[in-house]
């Protein structure tokens, strides 16, 4: 009896430790472009977040992170890079370089990239960061200042991802990062007006997760959001809104976001999209949406199967 329980007991640990070597996603933003408080704002929305530090939520940015290896990899450079590459640090006890060793950014809208200019020789002065990127935004980085000086110092090195087709799983194409991960780019309707937009699926050993943090309405998309989700193991889809009639004064077709509320009716609307709800969690939120700081609509949310992702958390 006595070496069955030393025999498991060694088993345990070595599962422990082999689930301790394994790759996954840590929360480093999740608001949208602006942050929270949003510059300008003086509304009840924000209020409490100028008047307490500890509401604040930095931009819609993730870190892949590969203990095996000692690698991570960012995903879009906000404006808030600074605070959260320092953020990153605290959260993982500096176990990792303070670069990340590579940075995936979606599309040219400010909360997504402008943070590369930290990366510039005013500043930090890299050497060659990998940052990948679908193949008009690629062109964008290299042929508009300042960003092109980025590109002709060697602070960065674009690198033009493979755009997949409306049929893509994640383990079809996509960028090797080490073993067992592969990331995958796909490219969603959005307001293109300086490079495409891109969405990432995320493919680390058995689990699968999908990232699309800026989109049109759903049904401008070709692909099915259904089946997206369907073929991953979490979802960080956009809730830049959470109803219409949340920004006064402005029409909604500038900015078709998909409501939450329409992505929650989306899924609840036949059995099986009901147990797909459990899998998505909810990012990129405007300073307006109440998910970010209204505690009774982050646990209807919550209540009817969804989920929000919620900064420094590990998924």
């Amino acid at each position: 009896m006595k070496y069955l329980f030393l025999c498991l007991f060694f088993l345990s640990g070595s599962a422990v430790a082999q689930k301790a070597q394994l790759p996954y996603i840590k929360v480093l933003g999740v608001a949208q472009d602006g942050g929270y408080p949003h510059a300008g704002c003086a509304k009840a929305c924000c209020e409490q977040a100028w008047k307490d530090a500890g509401r604040r939520r930095f931009v819609t940015s993730l870190a892949l992170v590969d203990p095996a290896s000692g690698k991570w990899w960012l995903f879009e450079a906000t404006p808030d890079i600074t605070d959260q590459l320092h953020y990153f640090r605290s959260l993982t006890g500096g176990k990792y370089r303070y670069l990340p060793d590579g940075i995936f950014i979606t599309h040219a809208h400010i909360g997504h990239y402008a943070g590369l200019m930290q990366l510039g020789r005013e500043v930090m002065n890299t050497n060659e960061v990998p940052v990948y990127v679908l193949p008009r935004m690629k062109t964008y980085l290299e042929q508009n200042g300042p960003w092109s000086q980025l590109v002709g110092l060697k602070n960065i090195k674009p690198v033009e991802l493979a755009v997949a087709g409306k049929d893509m799983k994640p383990s079809y194409m996509g960028q090797t990062l080490a073993d067992g991960i592969l990331v995958s780019a796909f490219q969603v309707p959005h307001r293109d007006e300086f490079s495409e937009t891109a969405g990432f699926y995320l493919s680390l050993y058995s689990r699968q997760y999908l990232f699309i943090p800026d989109i049109d309405k759903w049904e401008k998309w070709e692909s099915s959001i259904k089946d997206m989700v369907a073929a991953v193991d979490v979802a960080l889809l956009d809730a830049t809104f959470f109803a219409d009639g949340e920004i006064p004064g402005r029409s909604i077709s500038e900015v078709p976001h998909p409501f939450v509320s329409e992505t929650m009716q989306l899924f609840s609307s036949d059995t099986i999209a009901r147990d797909l709800r459990s899998r998505i969690h909810f990012i990129h939120f405007n300073h307006t949406n109440p998910l970010l700081w209204d505690t009774k609509q982050q646990k209807a949310v919550r209540s009817a199967g969804f989920n929000l992702a919620v900064q420094g958390d590990d998924l």
